[in-house]
């Protein structure tokens, strides 16, 4: 990695296919444990009910405090699911099951390499497990949803102001359910086995409303979204439910050993397509691929008896996936973004790349303990190659794309600023303390360009389109509205990864010698630039026989005042530019819209690549307060 401090350097973006992320293999500038709190962060900003004392997101305040007891039971706690306040069930207990999964698997690192952030990750699962248990009145009956997602949407408020209608929704013998009651008993067994060696009373609980619960999903079979026509709408179950049953069956076996749920796998395996389905995506409503995983753990681990050959079966639709994902399934493979980015759908595309990251991950770790390799159509995989693949995903979230942009919010700096999340882009109840009304809060803060008054730390976006290009507009909805479903999977990566050693992923051969491009590196600002400019190269590829490299400038307000308007002249530059805005005048640039004001001492970052001579950066005009 070269760098260079000089007074005139560069900026500009040309990103071409050959740039798959997986090539970027030289130790990794981002603090994966700063990530992990974070991720955890936003859980607590997604809170509802009565907050703790050690709450940590000081712009958010109590909230629906009456919610179920106009039915007579209390729904209170819980999660709101993403940018609105309804309580959808079934995205929630996937987001618990995964938030498990990461514990059981990466508890030590949890622990060790991430600033012992392993209570908060418990407390993040509890919160959800307490709310399960109130939802769970009945041996046969459920819960699953809170509000309206047609009235909620109508109104654009805080949660501490909610003036929609907080009506319960329940499933039972007569109206079943058996996806959302299946998730729910898997969450609730992945979260038993998680506190086991914490809290053994609290599992044993844990273990007894799931077991019911997935009885319950067994004997009452049917779609929850054919009982509740209002999650069609909104989180429809696409998938079915045969594979929730597996699913939870799967999880129960590992949080009891009770070698009836694994026969009860083996039994339905062919019928519910455990074995049958090929899938391309893992997420809160088709949980085949993260089913197909945690069974080959089982047979990895030598626990599948009699079952052996059933769980082959799964083991060889897992690697179907994996393979897709790592580009070598024989041309049946994930979609890619130019920069490198698993791409499955244009609708919040970062939850499947935070469920895939998860699963290469996981499995990579199991490969790595049983001494094996995954066989690709398109050629062997090691362990070791796997992780480097998860963790270039995980560097593109974090701002190691295109863009330059991290898609974690409150991440580095420059993060997305117009979320769409009520909370996020309202201010806080403690300095607003009157209420904003519903259409009051479209009108004033909704339609508002104006960044977020509250960073919603740790919240990961939907994430860029097919191209790598993302618009940071609180109304872009697909891309910029932040889910539990989306953060759950890849904190536990976060995790992982704080304890890689940094040529751990390297798959034991050097990283590529990233070399200083040709520059011209005498000043070009004139004398008295109020800016600092701080060249990176971070990496560099080569396509057709052109190498690129990825450059990043930080410019540093060095002034001794705020700057309030800049005006730069950038030459030599061959393609778009990120972290700027094009000014009128050819080949000039003014401050981001989401930047209005450059503090003394502050600095904000410029992105760009591509081929030959760096550009070169001269301040044209600015003003100071």
């Amino acid at each position: 990695m070269a760098r260079l401090m000089t007074t005139g350097t560069s900026a500009a973006l040309l990103m071409g296919a050959a740039f798959l992320l997986l090539a970027a293999a030289d130790a990794s500038p981002y603090d994966y444990a700063g990530a992990f709190d974070k991720c955890l962060q936003f859980f607590e900003a997604q809170r509802s009910g009565k907050l703790p004392a050690d709450h940590r997101v000081k712009w958010r305040g109590d909230s629906a405090l009456t919610d179920g007891f106009s039915q007579g039971v209390d729904l209170v706690g819980g999660y709101y699911d993403s940018g609105d306040h309804v309580k959808f069930g079934f995205p929630m207990a996937y987001a618990v099951t995964m938030l498990s999964w990461g514990v059981l698997e990466f508890d030590k690192e949890m622990v060790a390499g991430a600033a012992n952030n392993l209570q908060r990750a418990l407390d993040a699962i509890r919160w959800g497990t307490n709310y399960f248990i109130k939802a769970h009145t009945e041996p046969n009956g459920l819960w699953v949803q809170v509000g309206d997602g047609d009235s909620d949407h109508l109104c654009w408020e805080r949660a501490e102001d909610m003036s929609t209608p907080r009506t319960a929704f329940q499933i039972d013998i007569n109206h079943p359910g058996s996806d959302v009651a299946g998730e729910t008993a898997a969450a609730l067994a992945a979260a038993a086995k998680a506190f086991r060696p914490y809290d053994s009373m609290y599992a044993d609980l844990l273990l007894l409303h799931a077991k019911q619960l997935f009885t319950f999903a067994d004997t009452f079979r049917g779609r929850y979204d054919d009982s509740l026509q209002g999650a069609k709408k909104f989180y429809p179950s696409e998938s079915g439910y045969q594979d929730e049953l597996l699913w939870a069956a799967a999880w129960l076996y590992e949080a009891t050993g009770d070698e009836g749920y694994l026969r009860y796998v083996s039994q339905n395996a062919e019928a519910f397509g455990g074995t049958g389905w090929s899938v391309l995506e893992f997420s809160w409503d088709n949980k085949y691929a993260g089913l197909q995983v945690l069974l080959s753990k089982v047979l990895l681990e030598g626990g599948a008896g009699a079952g052996a050959d059933t769980l082959r079966q799964f083991q060889a639709k897992a690697e179907f996936f994996l393979c897709a994902c790592l580009q070598k399934n024989n041309g049946h493979n994930i979609k890619l973004t130019p920069g490198g980015l698993l791409y499955v759908d244009d609708w919040n595309n970062m939850q499947y790349v935070s469920s895939s990251t998860f699963l290469l991950t996981v499995y990579a770790d199991y490969l790595a303990v049983s001494r094996g390799a995954l066989k690709c159509p398109d050629g062997e995989v090691k362990p070791a190659e796997m992780i480097r693949f998860a963790k270039a995903q995980v560097d593109y979230v974090l701002g190691k794309n295109p863009k330059g942009m991290s898609y974690m919010v409150g991440y580095g700096s420059y993060f997305p600023t117009h979320v769409h999340h009520r909370g996020a882009s309202i201010p806080s109840v403690s300095d607003v303390t009157s209420a904003v009304g519903c259409m009051d809060g479209f009108d004033k803060y909704y339609n508002s360009k104006g960044a977020d008054p509250n960073v919603l730390h740790g919240a990961i976006v939907g994430g860029p389109d097919a191209n790598d290009g993302f618009v940071d507009e609180r109304c872009n909805y697909q891309h910029a509205e932040p889910t539990i479903a989306g953060n759950a999977p890849i904190c536990g990566v976060f995790a992982r990864l704080a304890s890689e050693p940094a040529d751990a992923a390297s798959d034991n051969s050097p990283a590529p010698a990233y070399s200083r491009p040709p520059h011209d590196s005498s000043p070009s600002s004139k004398a008295g630039s109020p800016l600092e400019l701080v060249h990176t190269v971070s990496n560099s590829w080569t396509t057709n026989g052109v190498e690129y490299y990825r450059h990043v400038v930080t410019a540093k307000n060095t002034c001794g005042q705020p700057i309030t308007y800049l005006k730069l002249h950038i030459k030599e530059l061959s393609g778009p530019i990120y972290g700027v805005s094009a000014a009128k005048e050819k080949d000039t640039y003014e401050l981001p819209p989401w930047l209005t004001r450059l503090g003394a001492g502050e600095q904000f970052t410029i992105v760009y690549i591509q081929g030959g001579p760096a550009a070169k950066i001269s301040v044209v005009n600015y003003k100071t307060v």
